[in-house]
Parts: structure tokens; C-alpha cells; sequence
């Protein structure tokens, strides 16, 4: 059997976040960017943080966070992991996980083979990668846009061990991608929503489901 670790993210609200908890997942992850559907301010962040109570691991997802804020989000939210998804530099990586003492997450986003090469100089300085479908031109959002890469663009990398799938996943599909890519970390956003920002427990639970079936 394989532990297949489950990360929900995006969550904005008690209910949902209750959902995410007793289905079982591993990472819950709160939203601090405001032109997402899903931002969290950091008061609201610090309740949601403190409803976990050790039940799993919490993270914030900050883009190009400068050091006050990752001060200000630290203090509310008490994170176990820093994500981060902007164009943050692996220097810049490198100086949050040090500065913080947190452990740090660093997506990357991926839409060809090429996108690859970024991956040794981050694997380095993050404790963990989060690959996720590059957004399309002139997207707000770097992520959660519910779109998935070509998971056969993984054939044959080298991905540290953790390495979390992101990208247009949800409860149908997340078996065939843990399959076809080998990974054992996933993260969902959207594809448990009814409409952006809104989660759904039952989508929470499905997805966490489908998931451990392919354990």
C-alpha cells in the first residue's frame, strides 16, 4: 500500500473546511491573494487555521509575498508550509525558508518538457514542489484555474520525493493521473467547487476517496 498524500485547497469557510477535515486530508491550504475567488484576509485565515487544531498540516499560499507579509501571515496563520506561487526565484525561495524557518512549497507551473529545466534549481531550496498547469496568457491567476497539463510530460523525469500534482484534477481523474505519473501527492482546488471559490463537501469527499483508492 501506498500512502497517497491529499492536500484541499482553497478553502474559505468553516463548513468546507470541516468537510476537508473529517474527510481525511493531509494538507489544508488557505488562499491569502485578493484578486483570487478563493482569498482568505489573515483574520479570517487565523479562525480557519485554528479550527484544524493538529488534525493536518496548515498552509498559506502567497504570491511574490514580500517579507511583511510573510511576517503578518505567519503571525495569523501559524502555517506548517509556505506555498508559494508567484515567480518567486529559487534565491528568493531560498531566503523565505530561511528567514521564516517555515518549511516552503514552490509551484511550478508546467505546459511542456521545457518547462522541466526549472525543477533541479528549486528542488534545492524547497522542501517540497507542486507542479501545476501553467496558466494561460493573461490569466489573473497563476493557479487554480482548473486546467490540467500533459501528465505524459512526466515520463521519464526525475521528480524529488513529495513532489505534488496540481491541475485540473478531481474525483475522476485523480486515480488515472496518481497512475499515469507515479506522484503520491496530489492537490485540488477547483476541481471540488460547484463555481469558483465555492467548495463542496461531498466534492471533498470524493475526491479524498478516489485518491486513497489508488493506494
Amino acid at each position: 500500500m501506498v500512502d497517497i498524500c491529499v492536500k484541499i485547497c482553497g478553502l474559505s469557510t468553516e463548513p468546507t473546511l470541516d468537510a476537508a477535515l473529517d474527510a481525511g486530508a493531509d494538507l489544508v491550504g488557505f488562499v491569502h491573494f485578493p484578486k483570487s475567488p478563493r482569498h482568505v484576509t489573515l483574520e479570517q485565515g487565523r479562525g480557519l487555521a485554528q479550527r484544524v487544531r493538529g488534525r493536518a498540516q496548515r498552509v498559506v499560499l502567497l504570491v511574490d509575498p514580500d517579507d511583511a507579509l510573510l511576517a503578518a501571515a505567519i503571525e495569523a496563520l501559524d502555517p506548517d508550509l509556505i506555498q508559494l506561487h508567484g515567480q518567486e526565484t529559487p534565491q528568493r525561495v531560498a531566503e523565505i525558508r530561511a528567514g521564516t524557518g517555515r518549511p516552503v512549497m514552490k509551484a511550478i507551473g508546467i505546459a511542456a518538457v521545457a518547462d522541466l529545466r526549472t525543477l533541479p534549481a528549486y528542488a534545492v531550496v524547497a522542501d517540497r514542489l507542486l507542479l501545476d498547469a501553467k496558466p494561460p496568457p493573461g490569466a489573473d491567476l497563476p493557479g487554480g484555474n482548473g486546467r490540467r497539463f500533459d501528465w505524459d510530460i512526466l515520463n521519464g523525469a526525475e521528480l524529488p520525493a513529495g513532489t505534488m500534482l496540481s491541475g485540473g484534477l478531481d474525483s475522476g481523474n485523480v486515480g488515472t493521473a496518481l497512475a499515469r505519473t507515479g506522484l503520491v501527492a496530489v492537490d485540488v482546488s477547483s476541481g471540488v467547487e460547484i463555481r469558483p471559490g465555492e467548495k463542496d463537501p461531498d466534492r471533498i469527499a470524493a475526491f479524498v476517496a478516489a485518491a486513497r483508492r489508488r493506494a
